[in-house]
């Protein structure tokens, strides 16, 4: 499987989501939807991240959009982040990384001095006919989802 590119089809993928559930792509035709993929669970930006996400979700339910939050953490994990913080959307485990992989998240980043490989902050926006509109790279929290619903709107 290719990278993915802006402009283009994104191929469906299919990961075990919270809810004791397995997602694909293919199960949100007909809506927008953004995938944000984040380092790890209860960490303190990827908690602020969600948060974000979690205050606006009528917003992006008014526009027709389903929101997934992608990690490489366990389905247990993701549970338990979920819960803690009323997340109303759901969580999708990549242990393999075959998705982040897909995305191209997976960079090389500093770890108190060491060099380890991990999950490139990154959030993409796909439209309702599976296509690719957006994407953000080296996301910053801070803002990060009023600048993803200004671009649901320009859809």
């Amino acid at each position: 499987m290719g990278k993915i590119s802006t402009g283009r089809k994104v191929p469906d993928f299919s990961l075990p989501a919270t809810g004791d559930q397995t997602l694909s792509l293919s199960d949100f035709r007909g809506k927008n939807v953004v995938v944000y993929f984040y380092p790890k669970d209860s960490t303190p930006g990827c908690t602020l991240e969600g948060q974000d996400f979690r205050d606006e979700i009528n917003k992006f339910r008014r526009r027709k959009t389903a929101v997934l939050g992608i990690s490489r953490d366990t389905i247990k994990s993701h549970e338990n982040f979920k819960a803690k913080q009323g997340f109303p959307f759901e969580l999708l485990s990549d242990a393999n990384e075959k998705v982040c992989r897909l995305f191209d998240v997976i960079k090389e980043k500093n770890m108190y001095g060491k060099k380890v490989m991990g999950v490139e902050r990154s959030t993409f926006l796909i439209d309702a006919k599976g296509v690719l509109r957006r994407e953000w790279r080296k996301v910053k929290v801070k803002g990060h989802v009023a600048e993803v619903l200004e671009a649901i709107r320009e859809l």
